[in-house]
């Protein structure tokens, strides 16, 4: 189950998710989106739903979905 939606579109791979997710669930994709970066991917099997890259990301890439139930 998907935990946490990336809009890629908004990502300009500042790393600032990367370095403060605390389980090293986010990286960058392979690919480059329309803008020339390469966004940001979630590992969900790793991701514990804490809301930092929510928090911390200043381009309002993160939602928030929540743990499976």
């Amino acid at each position: 189950m998907q935990k946490v939606n990336v809009r890629q579109e908004r990502c300009k791979q500042c790393g600032i998710c990367i370095v403060n997710c605390p389980k090293e669930a986010i990286s960058f994709a392979e690919e480059i989106n329309l803008n020339g970066y390469r966004p940001a991917v979630v590992d969900n099997e790793k991701c514990i739903s804490c809301g930092n890259c929510y928090t911390i990301c200043p381009d309002w890439v993160f939602e928030i979905l929540g743990e499976e139930n």
